[in-house]
């Protein structure tokens, strides 16, 4: 029986994670979304005994725009989620994909041996790269 070798969520991860502070407003949110021309932003932790959160553009569109409230009036701590599921950089596909399917999330903070934030993955890049050519264990012939 041969080993599929599975990419690891390094291999598929967005490497550069754009950050923003708990106090900023969720207008420079936006604003730095817009730049940067991504969906998501990590939020920046108070400590080293503290949780990075996760703020995304759905975060905004269900808690500041479909409730009328002015995005320059409303701090990111107030719409971020918190704390945030990660992932180690050194996990298989298979495995990430599982627990964001299971957890029912759309993307995950990548994080070194030291917590340190290093990329940002989707379920999309992960379905994408997986190898198309595996079989499922329970569909594999026996012998």
């Amino acid at each position: 029986m041969s080993e599929v070798a599975y990419p690891k969520v390094r291999d598929v991860m967005v490497t550069e994670v754009r950050t923003i502070g708990r106090t900023a407003t969720v207008k420079e949110a936006i604003d730095a979304m817009r730049e940067a021309s991504v969906s998501s932003l990590a939020v920046e932790r108070r400590d080293e005994s503290d949780e990075f959160g996760l703020l995304v553009v759905s975060d905004i569109a269900r808690e500041v725009i479909a409730k009328g409230r002015a995005p320059s009036r409303v701090n990111v701590y107030e719409v971020m989620s918190k704390p945030v599921v990660t992932l180690p950089s050194d996990m298989h596909v298979k495995y990430a994909v599982r627990l964001l399917v299971r957890l029912g999330l759309s993307r995950a903070l990548v994080v070194d041996a030291e917590r340190q934030p290093v990329g940002i993955v989707t379920l999309r890049d992960l379905v994408v790269r997986y190898p198309a050519d595996t079989e499922p264990e329970s569909e594999k012939p026996e012998n």
